[in-house]
């Protein structure tokens, strides 16, 4: 039996349509990590970028537990000395309800170039409406 090592040339990508209503932030974002890896397949090579498009209508309806909306903080750095800067997350679903699921996601995938990669065929709306039917998407069940 032999191991099959996955080339660029060997991978074909398909589009995935997620709708998050109703579905609690974690468990939708490593659904989505999973996918956008390509551990659902089998052709998985750990250094090729195996995985598939995704497209996430619904965003802002994505569900919190406990009192996250209150005390979960996220926090980043300008490089100055005393750059730190914190946000709740109730303040940044009022901005941008889109980053709070990519933040998710992007914290699930691998923290080098491969990781960059996989991020950008992540397409997050919170709307029902979309701008990629004509890549016809397949719906996916997370």
């Amino acid at each position: 039996m032999k191991t099959i090592m996955a080339k660029k040339e060997d991978i074909q990508r398909k589009w995935f349509l997620v709708d998050a209503e109703g579905k609690t932030l974690g468990r939708i974002a490593s659904g989505i990590a999973e996918v956008l890896i390509g551990k659902h397949k089998p052709i998985f090579t750990p250094h090729v970028d195996t995985g598939d498009h995704i497209i996430v209508i619904n965003a802002n309806k994505v569900q919190y537990t406990g009192k996250k909306l209150k005390n979960k903080i996220y926090y980043h750095h300008s490089r100055y000395p005393g750059g730190l800067k914190a946000e709740r997350l109730e303040e940044l679903l009022k901005k941008k309800p889109e980053d709070v699921l990519k933040k998710a996601v992007r914290g699930m995938l691998p923290k080098s170039i491969l990781g960059k990669a996989m991020i950008k065929k992540l397409k997050i709306y919170c709307g029902t409406e979309h701008p990629h039917t004509a890549q016809s998407p397949e719906n996916l069940k997370i």
